[in-house]
């Protein structure tokens, strides 16, 4: 594989590594603000805000974390017949369904930059008490798609190895698992 191909696969998993394991912390704000919630509706004085804030911090902590969860090999597949192949057969199967994969991601990404590039334009807020600014979040879904793109030619470049039976080092092999 050429030196750029391993430096490309190295640096982006460096990236959505850390950017993964921050956003596995999300969760603890998620439940900091479910739990403000909970005790300003005790003392009959609920906040606007929480329920949102709620939502806007779960689709970071879920969107953030795909790229992390596909480098870790936790995403959902269908392992009825791919656990049974060999790894050149598995890796090849992979570069199928990585390009139907990096499809859909254009296209969503595609969407994610018009709507953002509209939140921006117009100061777009959602229709709610609180009106918060929808562009950040939007901004969010902008970055976390295109990480997930960056991974998923990461994916591709090791499975390409994999068929030439070379193997990339994974920057965190300690906890990385294929």
């Amino acid at each position: 594989m050429p030196n750029w191909a391993i430096s490309y696969v190295r640096g982006i998993e460096a990236v959505n590594y850390r950017i993964g394991r921050l956003a596995m912390y999300l969760l603890f704000v998620i439940m900091g603000i479910l739990l403000w919630s909970s005790v300003t509706k005790v003392f009959a004085f609920p906040s606007l805000w929480t329920l949102e804030m709620a939502q806007f911090t779960l689709v970071a902590y879920y969107l953030l974390g795909a790229p992390y969860s596909m480098q870790l090999g936790a995403n959902v597949r269908m392992d009825l017949l791919y656990a049974r192949l060999p790894l050149r057969r598995q890796a090849a199967w992979d570069i199928f369904t990585i390009f139907c994969l990096l499809f859909y991601l254009g296209v969503m990404l595609w969407g994610a930059l018009d709507s953002t590039a509209y939140s921006f334009r117009i100061g777009e807020r959602a229709p709610s008490a609180w009106r918060p600014y929808l562009w950040p979040i939007k901004l969010i879904i902008t970055i976390s798609f295109a990480l997930m793109i960056l991974q998923a030619i990461a994916h591709l470049i090791r499975d390409i190895a994999i068929i030439r039976g070379v193997e990339i080092e994974k920057p965190f092999a300690h906890e990385v698992d294929r």
